[in-house]
């Protein structure tokens, strides 16, 4: 049995060995002779890699019980001091780097040296701090996961839902508008069958009329034919007045049923602008999920928006110039009626409208100038509520040579930062932030305005004094 056994032992230790070799990458036992095994474990104090069986005295001999073992490592050297080809057992706080026992009263004498272990010690526990922040953070952002994709269920579940809903108003407007025309062709074929009805009975008495005429020339023709002339003066005499039929009108035939076109035409304008306007008006943008605001200008550049401003919107004293991007009060400008022009206050809106998140920047010179941000639906007539912050619909920052000062609904907030001449504006319509920033080497936050808002938004712009502009500079 004994015999069995030892032979089992030996099949056993023989049998892994081929699996045990150092390949290029493994660690290489420094005392096997000819083919190498793979280390088991490194030693700090030898230096060296010993494979299982090299490894064998560090366990059992008495004289190997205090040195270190650890897992393999091919970087057993970098332990060691160039210098004094000694462990570096010790850590010099002033340098922050490990050196040995040699180095401590050398060149770094007069340091903040402790012990490796101590230092390893201390950084453990900053390790360990920092894991337990780590970990923190992964199961706020595990939980900040589980918020996004509740929102995605939700985002998905709003848009189908509005979806239908949508498919549904489509399809009763749809309805709604065959209905109409099919009322108009209706309509339209009525009235043709009584227009040509009309004609028909009126030619119907043209051809009665022409009959009558025709026997009436036939008897005159009759008469003119007769020999004996007081017989012709009697027939003539008798013969009964024609009367005068009354005058026939005609269309011109272009313009039959231009009413119902025109009708129809302007039910279609209508029905455009309406869908237009209203339309500006729904926001299609998906909430966005919150974030960090930037800090550096570059960063806010990648949110950047090319904005023009609107003539239909602009005050007669206006004067828009550089492909509609610049304001100037110069004087009466003869710009056409239109019921989106500010008819008082000298402000203009942008051509755009502004969600999501946007950033703008305005160069103005001269007295005073507003920079704006607005609903469009903001009053445009001759009252104090229709001027740039002066309503619940509008946020303004305005700029004076010494001083800045914001407005919303009538009231005023002092503003301090350094006067720049170009002001930035930052704008995440759905987080609700509206940040104003004077700009130069760096930017300095003017005033920040949580809130929410419930249309989109446009840029405006009141240029105040005569000679100043506004200009929606190209940020860059």
């Amino acid at each position: 049995m004994l015999a069995a056994l030892v032979e089992q032992l030996k099949r056993t230790e023989a049998a892994p060995a081929d699996l045990c070799y150092a390949g290029a990458e493994d660690v290489a036992c420094d005392f096997c002779s000819g083919r190498k095994l793979k280390a088991a474990k490194s030693c700090l104090q030898c230096l060296a890699s010993y494979c299982e069986r090299q490894l064998q005295p560090h366990y059992r001999s008495d004289t190997f019980k205090k040195h270190q073992l650890v897992e393999p490592s091919k970087k057993l050297r970098d332990n060691i001091c160039s210098r004094h080809d000694e462990a570096m057992k010790m850590f010099c706080r002033t340098d922050h780097q490990c050196i040995c026992y040699l180095c401590s009263v050398e060149e770094h004498k007069g340091h903040d040296t402790v012990s490796a272990a101590a230092e390893r010690g201390e950084k453990q526990r900053e390790l360990e701090g920092s894991r337990l922040n780590v970990q923190q953070r992964i199961q706020d952002r595990q939980k900040d996961v589980k918020l996004l994709q509740q929102e995605v269920e939700d985002i998905n579940a709003s848009a189908d839902k509005a979806e239908e809903d949508s498919e549904r108003i489509f399809t009763q407007l749809i309805r709604l508008l065959e209905k109409r025309r099919s009322d108009v062709k209706r309509q339209l074929r009525s009235q043709q069958q009584s227009e040509v009805s009309r004609v028909r009975e009126l030619e119907e008495e043209l051809q009665q009329e022409i009959s009558e005429l025709q026997r009436r020339d036939a008897e005159l023709e009759q008469l003119s034919h007769t020999d004996h002339h007081t017989q012709f003066l009697l027939s003539y005499a008798s013969l009964p007045a024609l009367t005068r039929s009354a005058s026939v009108h005609i269309r011109p035939r272009r313009r039959r049923f231009e009413d119902v076109t025109a009708t129809v035409s302007k039910i279609r304008d209508m029905l455009q602008d309406s869908l237009r306007d209203t339309w500006t008006d729904v926001s299609l943008t998906p909430t966005e999920v919150t974030q960090s605001e930037p800090k550096t200008r570059a960063e806010f550049l990648r949110y950047s928006r090319q904005i023009t401003l609107d003539p239909n919107t602009a005050h007669e004293y206006l004067l828009l110039s550089d492909e509609n991007r610049k304001a100037t009060q110069t004087g009466l400008h003869s710009y056409p009626d239109h019921p989106d022009r500010f008819s008082y206050w000298h402000q203009v809106l942008s051509r755009q409208s502004l969600t999501g998140r946007c950033y703008w920047e305005v160069e103005w010179s001269g007295g005073v100038v507003h920079v704006a941000v607005t609903y469009k639906n903001i009053s445009r007539g001759e009252t104090h509520e229709s001027s740039f912050g002066q309503n619940d619909k509008s946020w303004v920052l305005y700029c004076v040579n010494t001083r800045y000062g914001f407005w919303y609904n009538k009231v005023q907030t002092p503003v301090s930062g350094p006067r720049s001449s170009r002001v930035g504006v930052y704008l995440d319509h759905g987080a609700g932030i509206l940040s104003f920033y004077s700009v130069s080497k760096t930017m300095t936050l003017l005033h920040r305005v949580q809130t929410t808002f419930t249309q989109p938004l446009h840029a405006g712009l009141w240029v105040y004094c005569n000679g100043s502009t506004a200009e929606l500079c190209e940020a860059k």
